[in-house]
């Protein structure tokens, strides 16, 4: 039976969890407008930029996967993405960083500030997952599942050393393509402070658990592809 447009658009956003993300993500947007209204404030903005930078990764992702064909100047395409992907992908966890910003303005309820950051750093580390997950589909079409599950523990790591420089180092995605020499400079001078160094390595190493526990839960939960998510 030939299938319309607008149904293959729909096997083709559900099989990437785009509905699920896009619900997430404005659950996220309605209770932060709650909170302007309950606060008279334009408090936790910020969160609408952090939760934009973390839908990045995850479209470079399908972008990746789309490009990733055997002709070589796709190819070129789909490395040059994917090293974009892997540049923006520790926004998504980064979410979870914004928890520093508790408690919040007067009149607000702690409680309603716990859920409000809850909910879009659920929505963040989703993101990162289900982007990583098509990312690794990507490396295994071409390099095969052992060097795809090394790709996802490698993503790990950089994603959790993302984080690291950005909520201690305020260093943004862009600023290593628009200043590596001194985001270089930071991390060399992270490597001769012991205490410093201590703290990189803890919490790289916390979001890189974090980031491959809600992998390998997303993974788990996930009924086997279908042929038309192949």
């Amino acid at each position: 039976m030939q299938h319309g447009p607008l149904y293959r658009l729909h096997r083709f956003l559900a099989a990437r969890s785009f509905y699920a993300l896009a619900l997430c993500s404005l659950l996220a947007l309605g209770v932060l407008a709650g909170r302007i209204v309950l606060s008279d404030t334009f408090g936790f903005r910020f969160l609408v930029w952090n939760l934009f930078l973390a839908w990045v990764p995850y479209l470079l992702s399908l972008l990746t996967e789309a490009l990733h064909r055997p002709a070589a100047p796709r190819r070129l395409a789909a490395a040059l993405t994917g090293c974009g992907w892997l540049l923006f992908f520790p926004n998504a966890p980064y979410l979870v960083t914004d928890f520093v910003h508790l408690p919040g303005a007067r009149g607000v309820p702690w409680w309603y500030d716990v859920g409000l950051l809850a909910i879009f750093a659920w929505t963040g580390c989703f993101l990162g997952v289900v982007s990583l997950w098509r990312m690794q589909r990507v490396v295994r079409r071409s390099a095969g599942a052992a060097a795809a599950w090394v790709f996802v523990l490698l993503a790990a790591g950089l994603g959790g050393l993302g984080v690291y420089l950005g909520r201690f180092g305020r260093w943004n995605s862009w600023d290593l393509l628009l200043a590596p020499a001194h985001v270089l400079a930071d991390l060399h001078a992270v490597l001769g402070d012991t205490r410093a160094l201590r703290e990189a390595l803890g919490v790289t190493g916390l979001f890189a658990a974090l980031l491959i526990a809600c992998f390998a839960t997303f993974v788990s939960v996930r009924p086997r592809l279908t042929a038309e998510e192949a």
